[in-house]
């Protein structure tokens, strides 16, 4: 059958056959996530696996599982780390709780910080002109706050 279809495997062909036996036309639907599985139903089915002794296949239909070597890769878990190892997850963790670290955030010199901030108002200073050669107007609250920041010249840019 695989020669007919050009498919260069057999072991697909009885994959396929198997999850069709198994799950109906269910079982070949690609799913577009993979199923997530509790620490304690996969210490079942490492349980039920090496008390029986059945292939890995067998214990996949039994259990439901369409992907017979994620029990293997269980099995291996377990053995390496225990009953952590199934519980870690695959992939990059949330950022979302954790604080955002600065790059920048080393002790400067109070020359450095002033020179920072001669940096950042003369930004400041050259974003306000190219608005108002722009032609665009300036919100009073960024004349305010310029006014009461610019510390290092006496002009206002009113």
């Amino acid at each position: 059958m695989a020669n007919r279809f050009g498919i260069q495997s057999k072991t697909n062909i009885r994959k396929w056959v198997s999850a069709f036996q198994q799950f109906g036309k269910q079982g070949l639907v690609t799913k577009k996530a993979s199923a997530t599985y509790p620490v304690q139903f996969k210490l079942d089915v490492i349980d039920y696996k090496l008390r029986t002794g059945d292939s890995f296949e067998e214990v996949a239909r039994k259990f439901g599982i369409t992907e017979p070597p994620m029990i293997l890769n269980w099995l291996k878990k377990w053995q390496n780390q225990g009953v952590e190892g199934l519980s870690k997850t695959k992939g990059r963790p949330s950022m979302s709780n954790k604080p955002k670290k600065k790059k920048n955030e080393k002790k400067l010199t109070k020359e450095q910080q002033l020179l920072k901030e001669i940096e950042l108002l003369r930004a400041e200073n050259a974003y306000l002109k190219k608005l108002r050669a722009s032609g665009i107007n300036i919100p009073s609250r960024l004349l305010k706050q310029n006014s009461e920041s610019s510390t290092n010249s006496g002009k206002n840019l009113n």
